[in-house]
């Protein structure tokens, strides 16, 4: 943490690139993992959520070579980390259970170097790895599994450019388990005539909530000297987002989705929540307010934050296309804090500006998108119970990946992936090999789309 402090120091304006522990929110909730650790499972998930991609043995899984190979390779590579789940008491420590870090390795002495996390406690030190073989090859009471290694690395590329799933509250569990579990028995239990009755009947039946469970994701900053400019990063990511969202919106599977929303009776509360269109000035003040919070490095303080002002504004440099901002002016005690938040801007009405309720037509989150990427992420197999052959080739025609755009396509894939993934953490399962690409890399606001307007963050 004191190097992660003296980072934030550094940064002075640009996107926060350090994790804070109070952002590793998925999977588990912090409190319950301050209050009884983490098991391997959900570790892996963790991984996987704060962006790397990940492979996991148990060790009935592996073999103490296979071990020693991956950490001769990672101890002499800056792209490869292992990491060990170990028992202390092999190593006559206090405590049980515990995660550290290899940080080398001695050929002559077959000795591995663990950097413990708790360096309060224990500094450096080697062991022979293979008492730290033995010391993972222990049964965790907890789960009845053994422990293992994680190799974990970076993606290749950044996935979830502008849709994630969030575990931020704990009725993911049922949400998850109704996607993955429930939508395929609902379609083979019921004789469909067409899909719009397919997208009343399932989203009818939508858990509580469900609007935090899949969120939009813009990047947050921190703006001095009051100048609104882009870099050309920044200018690069943003431009990725508003590409996804016009592919997801040139999809014919958006445009069933629309007119079934603008069908829906908006009286009807279980529906209310998906044909709901959140204005950007209804959020900005929630949205301003936990970015400055975060970037202070003050996510978990009881410090009181609070917008003085907040605007929505286009900005348009030369040639460029406009680019819409949330900027708000952040105040805590004494000191203020102006932030923006860089809003991909919809293809479908005017891009935003001004700071009128009026102006923001076209400016998202809503509904429509990101039920459309929901329905392309679900398992293919989810569509299978439907009876009536044409309907069941229209289905499938809607939402197949294979021919989707390559942003999209693998915008869809990582929420696809991210499904799984939490669904088998549910279970407290660890598919060996498993690899994901699940990066948000940046300081990131999530956004939901219901009408509560809490906002989470993402790093």
């Amino acid at each position: 943490m004191e190097g992660c402090n003296k980072a934030r120091k550094t940064l002075s304006g640009r996107p926060w690139r350090w994790f804070d522990e109070s952002m590793l929110d998925c999977c588990e909730p912090l409190e319950k993992v301050k209050e009884k650790g983490i098991s391997f499972g959900k570790l892996v998930c963790l991984a996987h959520c704060a962006g790397a991609k990940v492979e996991a043995f148990r060790t009935n899984q592996s073999t103490i070579d296979d071990f020693r190979k991956y950490i001769i390779r990672c101890s002499a590579s800056e792209d490869c980390h292992v990491i060990s789940s170990y028992h202390r008491g092999a190593f006559k420590q206090t405590g049980t259970g515990h995660f550290s870090p290899i940080g080398g390795y001695h050929a002559g002495r077959d000795m591995a170097l663990i950097l413990d996390v708790a360096r309060f406690k224990y500094p450096p030190h080697w062991v022979p790895l293979t008492l730290l073989w033995e010391a993972m090859d222990r049964v965790d009471d907890a789960t009845g599994q053994r422990r293992g290694f994680v190799l974990v690395s970076r993606p290749h590329r950044e996935p979830g450019l502008l849709y994630t799933l969030s575990c931020k509250h704990e009725n993911w569990v049922g949400i998850a388990k109704y996607l993955v579990d429930e939508v395929p028995k609902i379609v083979k239990s019921k004789d469909f005539k067409d899909f719009e009755e397919v997208l009343t009947v399932l989203f009818t039946s939508l858990p509580s909530n469900f609007g935090e469970f899949v969120k939009w994701v813009a990047e947050v900053r921190r703006r001095e000297d009051g100048d609104h400019s882009l870099s050309q990063e920044e200018k690069g990511r943003l431009a990725l987002k508003e590409e996804v969202l016009r592919q997801v919106q040139e999809t014919l599977l958006f445009k069933h989705v629309v007119t079934f929303l603008s069908s829906v009776n908006s009286c009807c509360r279980s529906m209310s929540v998906l044909v709901h269109k959140n204005e950007l000035p209804d959020i900005a003040e929630k949205v301003c307010c936990q970015g400055a919070r975060i970037l202070a490095g003050k996510f978990d303080s009881s410090e009181r934050f609070y917008c003085r002002e907040t605007c929505v504004k286009c900005l348009k440099a030369n040639s460029d296309k406009p680019v819409t901002l949330v900027s708000g002016t952040v105040v805590n005690g004494s000191i203020e804090q102006e932030v923006d938040v860089l809003v991909p801007s919809s293809q479908i009405g005017g891009c935003g500006c001004g700071c009128g309720p009026s102006n923001c037509i076209g400016i998202y989150p809503a509904g429509n998108d990101i039920l459309t990427v929901l329905i392309l992420a679900l398992p293919k197999e989810t569509w299978s119970g439907i009876r009536d052959e044409k309907l069941s080739r229209q289905i499938l025609g809607l939402v197949t990946t294979e021919n989707l755009p390559t942003l999209l396509q693998e915008e869809v894939l990582h929420l696809r992936r991210q499904l799984h993934i939490l669904r088998r953490c549910q279970e407290n399962k660890v598919v060996p090999s498993c690899r994901s690409k699940w990066c948000l890399p940046r300081v990131q606001m999530t956004w939901s789309m219901t009408e509560s307007y809490f906002p989470e963050i993402k790093t």
